[in-house]
């Protein structure tokens, strides 16, 4: 299969779910050698079946828990010894727990930065190399709440504020070295851990699942919720040479839920 990303390989952390599957099959549609990196061996089996039919090349797959450094350390020695080059890095992996904030005790902040934010900096300083020499591309993908505090939500906020901030630092020494590096801001999309999160405040609420949903699309005034694939599309232009201008910014995709002008 031909493609625009044909003969390039693309990373994707938090692959085998949601949003990062999503990323993958659009890559793999465009013949990217994708290579997907999550904590679950079956989760990835189900994703690698998913990207298989794109008629793309098979996926790598690489099983371990990025909050780990030497987990970090394995997914590139995969990539090192078995194609020596990396075009993209899109770091997708990443939840965090929300609640009130009295409930949450240093467990959870520890927690929701490890992955999400300390697998992306390992990541970025351990692929930076290879990027340089494929003038690639870092994609992080990131979330409203770093421009949008809520307090029910103040760990996942942290996060993401961190993360953007990285990033756009990031950028400086991409300027100097040909690395693209950029932000994704999914705004509610419809993924395994939105209908998790629905279910849990229908239950709260003594309420339907539906009507939950339903609820929270009318508090942001949206027509929709956000399809996985409506993130992977930007993903895969911010990594095409019609992008080759675009580094250090960081772009919502929520249908305009953002109401502030950052």
């Amino acid at each position: 299969m031909g493609g625009e990303f044909e003969r390039k390989i693309v990373i994707i952390t938090g692959g085998s779910r949601g949003i990062g599957r999503s990323i993958a099959i659009a890559f793999a549609r465009e013949g990217a050698q994708t290579v997907l990196a999550a904590s679950s061996a079956r989760n990835l089996l189900e994703a690698a079946e998913a990207v298989k039919k794109t008629s793309g090349p098979a996926p790598v797959t690489c099983a371990g828990d990025l909050k780990q450094m030497e987990k970090c350390e394995a997914l590139f020695e995969l990539v090192s010894a078995g194609f020596g080059r990396c075009d993209a890095l899109i770091n997708c992996a990443g939840a965090t727990k929300a609640g009130n904030f009295f409930d949450l005790y240093d467990e959870e902040w520890h927690d929701g930065f490890a992955l999400k934010f300390f697998a992306a900096v390992r990541l970025s300083r351990l692929f930076w190399p290879m990027l340089k020499m494929a003038k690639g591309n870092i994609v992080n993908i990131v979330g409203g709440a770093a421009r949008t505090p809520d307090s029910n939500f103040l760990i996942g906020g942290s996060v993401n504020a961190a993360l953007a901030n990285f990033s756009k630092g990031l950028a400086e020494l991409g300027k100097r070295d040909g690395v693209n590096v950029n932000v994704i801001h999914p705004g509610l999309t419809e993924t395994a851990r939105f209908f998790e999160v629905a279910e849990r405040r229908a239950k709260a609420a003594n309420i339907s699942r539906e009507e939950a949903i339903q609820r929270a699309i009318e508090k942001t005034g949206l027509r929709r919720i956000a399809k996985p694939e409506d993130i992977a599309e930007l993903a895969l232009f911010l990594c095409s040479p019609r992008a080759a201008h675009i580094n250090g910014t960081a772009i919502a995709v929520d249908g305009g839920a953002t109401s502030g002008i950052y």
